[in-house]
């Protein structure tokens, strides 16, 4: 009569052995039938369930890193067409008056937005636009130091002064806007761009597309300066 030998099995000793025969269920696929897994709310799953759910929920979460990045990609391509665009604006202009009339069209088409200002911190009195230049010692240019000291673009909702004098009669109609400060040797300024709608330019917005955009019409400006 033979006795039957009882071998004790740990848990981890299962683990390793499912892990190093992966196909064991394959080639057993009667014992899934027979195995569940319990479930938080007291019910039981079958291993299959549970691997499924497993599945799905991996496969969820790869699609939404999936559509992130393709949400980053396609940004990204905006950000290129629109500084593109503005690239060739500002390389067709061969005037101030042309630079102001590129940037107004460029900028309220590519970033769908509602007013644009640029102010240039310089004597100026012959230029044939009305308000473009602003003596270094206009009283109003202080609204703008700490802007100009920290030379950061920066988005939110203007003071009522900064609004007005960079949108004038538009002042109160502005809601948000973002604020590119032009700081070289050559001059110093503002571009501004805005908004009637409060969240258009928020305070979170990075500023790396903005700080090209300064420095696309900074280079442009300082080139008209020199004929």
């Amino acid at each position: 009569m033979n006795d039957k030998v009882k071998i004790d099995i740990s848990e981890q000793q299962v683990e390793q052995y499912l892990r190093q025969h992966p196909n064991f269920f394959h080639n057993h696929l009667e014992l899934l039938e027979q195995i569940s897994i319990p479930h938080p709310s007291g019910s039981a799953v079958s291993l299959i369930s549970k691997q499924l759910e497993i599945f799905r929920n991996r496969h969820h979460e790869q699609e939404k890193q999936l559509t992130a990045l393709i949400e980053i990609a396609r940004d990204n391509d905006t950000s290129f067409t629109r500084l593109h665009k503005l690239t060739l604006s500002m390389l067709d202009a061969d005037s101030l008056e042309s630079v102001v009339a590129n940037l107004d069209q460029v900028i309220k088409e590519g970033f769908i937005t509602d007013f644009v200002s640029l102010k240039i911190f310089r004597e100026n009195p012959e230029s044939p636009i009305a308000n473009l230049f602003a003596p270094p010692e206009t009283p109003a240019l202080k609204h703008f130091d700490s802007l100009l000291e920290k030379n950061l673009p920066t988005c939110g909702h203007p003071t009522l002064d900064q609004a007005k004098f960079l949108f004038d009669k538009n002042a109160l109609d502005v809601k948000s806007c973002a604020f590119i400060p032009l700081v070289f040797p050559e001059f110093k300024g503002i571009f501004a761009i805005a908004s009637r709608q409060k969240d258009r330019f928020h305070y979170s917005m990075g500023n790396l597309l903005l700080t090209q955009m300064g420095e696309i019409i900074g280079t442009r400006l300082i080139s008209l300066f020199r004929h």
